[in-house]
């Protein structure tokens, strides 16, 4: 029997692969843009969409992560009324929806922690320049190579002009290029561009990972070398089936692109148990910043020992609840009150285990 978590957990796989291969489908004009020679990439897709969905579905069923998620999504949804004594002198109820600045607040988020990445500039600029790479760079592949297996994109060339080619999207006719123009030679050579930007990161990575004690103390092949040799060896393999086509008379061409294919599957099933699902959890952050955003217009939490504002109300009682679901009791009975841990301020905290100490110590 499966537990509850679980189940819930295998009908989201379900739901997203069977999404996947619905928009595979449907994009494709019923399976008829569908290049034959990709089936093994839009199998392996299909299958780690699966994957991914299943370790999603656990992931966000934790304490942690369901409160963040469900707030989030109720600040987008939904307009919260929140009681703010700081602000309003009266003390009345002013209504604010979240929604009044989620285009740009939400534009902003997504920028510097998304395409950006300035919590990792603030670490390191050699770090920042090796995430971007290694991001942008797989980002970009992903970009193309996706609608090609989906059957989203594919190109016809026009029966009067064989050098010029037709890229049609959703069957539509969206543009054109000839294959010795500077845009044919950009199209066809952006997911050879996309490697070697990749390469630059990898190469950066794996100096880091070489000469800097500080990260080989704490690393391990799974979860830090494994995925650097897995997108290594898809940028290799990519790159090789370019030379082969463009440099050997397509000689070695077939048994290179079988390799390329295991390669990014493997990669592909790698990722949902992997250091690279940080992907998927990094989406979490932006109902991290709406809820953080949320908490800083409403009522805030006063330290008991100290009477200063700490965190807010919204945050302290969501804290709360997570502890109580994890089966943590930070809740301190007497005769005539109690009083939660999560209400007194860190300071505080750190002072009053030393006058405990003290104490115990019959100081």
């Amino acid at each position: 029997m499966f537990s509850y978590p679980t189940f819930r957990a295998l009908i989201c796989g379900f739901v997203i692969s069977g999404m996947t291969a619905v928009v595979m489908f449907l994009g494709s004009a019923g399976g008829r843009h569908l290049d034959p020679a990709l089936a093994g990439y839009q199998l392996g897709i299909i299958l780690a969409s699966y994957l991914v969905g299943y370790r999603t579905g656990l992931w966000i069923q934790r304490p942690a992560t369901a409160l963040f998620f469900r707030e989030g999504i109720l600040c987008l949804l939904k307009t919260a009324w929140i009681r703010d004594p700081i602000r309003s002198r009266k003390n009345t109820i002013s209504s604010r929806s979240v929604n009044w600045k989620n285009p740009l607040f939400l534009f902003r988020e997504f920028t510097s922690k998304f395409a950006e990445q300035r919590f990792i500039r603030k670490r390191s600029l050699y770090r920042w320049t090796m995430h971007l790479c290694l991001s942008g760079g797989c980002t970009l592949a992903f970009a193309i190579t996706f609608p090609l297996v989906f059957g989203w994109v594919h190109f016809e060339s026009m029966p009067e002009f064989a050098e010029v080619y037709e890229v049609i999207v959703f069957g539509i006719h969206a543009d054109r290029f000839h294959i010795e123009s500077v845009k044919g030679f950009l199209v066809l050579n952006a997911l050879n561009i996309s490697a070697g930007v990749v390469l630059v990161g990898l190469i950066m990575a794996f100096l880091r990972r070489i000469f800097d004690n500080g990260v080989r103390a704490v690393q391990t092949f799974y979860e830090d070398i494994l995925p650097l040799i897995l997108i290594l060896l898809v940028t290799l393999t990519g790159l090789m089936l370019t030379v082969s086509y463009d440099f050997l008379d397509g000689r070695g061409h077939s048994g290179i692109a079988k390799i390329h294919m295991l390669t990014v599957v493997a990669l592909f099933f790698y990722i949902p148990y992997g250091k690279l699902f940080h992907i998927f959890q990094r989406g979490l952050v932006m109902s991290v910043s709406i809820f953080k955003a949320r908490g800083s217009e409403g009522v805030q939490s006063y330290c008991l020992r100290c009477s200063t504002p700490f965190a807010s109300k919204l945050h302290i009682e969501g804290l709360k609840s997570v502890l109580e679901n994890l089966g943590f009791d930070y809740t301190y009975r007497s005769d005539n009150r109690s009083v939660h841990y999560q209400d007194v301020c860190p300071p505080c905290r750190r002072k009053l285990l030393g006058v405990n100490q003290g104490i115990s110590l019959n100081r």
